[in-house]
């Protein structure tokens, strides 16, 4: 990659035309002009371009509030810009960013305007993140001087710039824009021709699926959102993130990955269509998946949609004594989270040694919290003194709430609810931490199906705050209750979810991961550029490639089966890379190998 200009009156790059001054626009045009260029605004609007000049004068002014910038230097960065409503003004370029609304006629139209003011040499770049760069250069003299230039919104703060070259575009002016954004402190990925490129291209189809879920009725636009965010560590919940986006745009952006995917994952879900042509296009609406204060506000609002204080569930059954089966992480760390909460807690594996060891690994954790401030020394052991390690279920026989976290094998599962039903007391709910098998399977196991739930804990289960609460058509309204009601006493946040394939987070999760994968596949980017575009603009805190390694591909394949079994979709067949690698034995860190070498330990 290029070397970081040090010196901006170096770059080839001195004057750069902004055409389109909305909150992209300016965002690009303060970022120009703190970096030392020479910035024209350009918009029809002679209103908008006087809204930019005065939010570029309140954002310089909270810089220097917050000692970010001199009273000097934010009166260079607001000299270095002016304004104009004449795409004249753009003769002097030597770079032009359009970021004018996403369509061909409007774009098409400025390119060739262009055409006839700039210099045979200016550099013609589009902020297009769904059209055609290609077809873009197409209606223009230059094509070998045009090219994508896709920043992130807000593009002060977001290090990612995606530099998108087509067929046409020649590698001099790659070269010169790239090292435009290294001199602006952006992170350029060099990405090829296709709608969505890197980050949008899996941001939005996973977007998509998220509406489809909350269209479907299979879980609550509260539930959904909260799901990804304590479940991924996502920043925003994909709902909230469409109606921050635009539900207009995401449509637009849809139907341009559609039309050249054919896959029915890019399909834009109805509902997109109905909330657009309605005007409830989200945030800047004052209205989308969400409500909000007034158009343009980031409060939500409650509407007629927002579940009531409390809900309307039924009584719950008093719960005092856990049972947790296994011996694994997870169980594990579901006993110490249960222990934590006061509850008397027998922890079952296979053997008396097995269990022995499960608590000497809860022992080392609780120590770690106490070395770390978490709790004091007393807290500690008296949550190790709450639980009973065992070799046999038969010591479930006294416990309200028996959790079951063995492996994730359907036959093993429904060998253990078999069992279970035999020693627990009648109505002790039993419940299964699946995250990807039938939970009615393992009700069927038993004569007591209406007493079976899932719990859906996330590894490490002591930190992750999210338990996916998963009802079958047999469970009882009281059991869901009960449950709800433990996790808050556990201070986990349930999210209800049906019982089907992969509940909300590894539904919408999973297909992400797989259409990263078949990127890769299909050489279109490398397994760093999309790490890098996933984290820098998608605000993912690890990357697909970096979280498939984690997982382990074997257990991410078993999930993809499970999906493409379930929904019959040919998009979620999982991709022939991933199941290449895991016939390989290349598993992930736990073998050393996955998409990825690690160092053994």
């Amino acid at each position: 990659m290029a070397t970081p200009l040090s010196d901006p009156s170096q770059s080839p790059l001195q004057t750069v035309a902004v055409v389109g001054l909305g909150t992209m626009g300016t965002g690009i045009a303060e970022v120009l002009a703190k970096a030392g260029r020479t910035v024209i605004g350009i918009d029809i609007s002679e209103a908008q371009a006087a809204k930019c000049v005065a939010a570029l004068e309140a954002s310089t002014a909270r810089g220097v509030e917050r000692g970010r910038l001199t009273e000097q230097e934010r009166a260079g960065v607001l000299g270095r810009v002016r304004t104009s409503a004449d795409l004249r003004t753009a003769a002097d370029a030597d770079l032009v960013i359009e970021v004018a609304p996403e369509s061909y006629e409007v774009k098409q139209q400025i390119f060739r305007e262009l055409d006839g003011i700039v210099r045979p040499e200016t550099i013609l770049a589009t902020g297009t993140n769904a059209l055609s760069v290609t077809r873009l250069a197409a209606e223009s003299s230059r094509p070998e001087r045009v090219l994508g230039l896709h920043f992130f919104n807000p593009a002060p703060a977001m290090k990612l710039v995606e530099v998108v070259s087509s067929v046409l575009t020649a590698p001099a002016a790659v070269t010169a824009v790239t090292d435009l954004a290294l001199d602006l402190g952006k992170e350029p990925v060099a990405v090829g021709d296709r709608p969505g490129f890197v980050a949008d291209g899996l941001l939005f189809g996973y977007l998509n699926q998220a509406a489809a879920m909350y269209e479907a009725k299979y879980a609550s636009r509260e539930d959904i959102d909260a799901a990804m965010r304590l479940g991924c560590g996502l920043p925003m919940g994909p709902l909230a993130l469409l109606d921050l986006i635009g539900v207009d745009t995401a449509r637009t952006v849809l139907d341009a990955m559609y039309a050249e995917s054919r896959d029915r994952l890019h399909a834009p879900a109805p509902i997109l269509k109905q909330l657009s042509e309605a005007g409830l296009t989200g945030r800047k609406a004052g209205r989308g998946f969400y409500t909000y204060e007034a158009p343009g506000s980031a409060v939500v609002v409650r509407d007629a949609l927002t579940p009531a204080e409390g809900g309307d569930l039924a009584p719950g059954r008093e719960i005092s004594s856990v049972g947790v089966a296994g011996s694994g992480t997870m169980a594990s760390g579901i006993a110490e989270v249960f222990a934590k909460a006061g509850y008397a807690v027998v922890l079952a594996a296979r053997s008396a040694e097995k269990a022995q060891t499960a608590k000497a690994r809860i022992g080392k954790s609780l120590s770690r919290s106490v070395d770390k401030g978490r709790m004091t020394a007393e807290a500690a052991a008296e949550t190790l003194d709450r639980i009973t390690a065992t070799g046999t279920y038969d010591d479930f026989a006294g416990v309200d709430l028996a959790v079951e976290a063995v492996a994730e094998d359907l036959e093993v599962k429904r060998q253990l609810f078999a069992a279970l039903d035999k020693v627990c007391k009648p109505g002790a709910i039993l419940a299964t931490t699946t995250s990807s098998l039938p939970v009615v399977a393992c009700a069927r196991a038993t004569s007591r199906p209406q007493d079976v739930i899932g719990m859906h804990f996330f590894n490490p289960a002591p930190a992750m705050k999210l338990v996916e609460v998963v009802r079958t058509v047999l469970t009882a309204d009281d059991v869901h209750a009960t449950v709800r009601e433990v996790c808050g006493r556990i201070r986990k946040h349930p999210v209800d979810c049906g019982d089907r394939a992969g509940f909300i987070v590894n539904a919408l999760l999973f297909p992400y991961l797989n259409n990263a994968i078949k990127m890769v596949q299909e050489h279109y980017a490398t397994l760093d550029d999309i790490d890098a575009a996933m984290r820098l603009g998608g605000g993912y805190p690890m990357g697909p490639f970096e979280l498939l390694d984690v997982v382990g591909l074997d257990v991410s394949l078993a999930i993809e089966k499970v999906l493409h079994r379930e929904f019959r979709d040919p998009g979620l067949a999982p991709a022939p890379l991933l199941e290449h690698l895991v016939a390989a034995g290349c598993l992930g860190r736990k073998t050393g190998r996955g998409f990825r070498e690690y160092a053994k330990r």
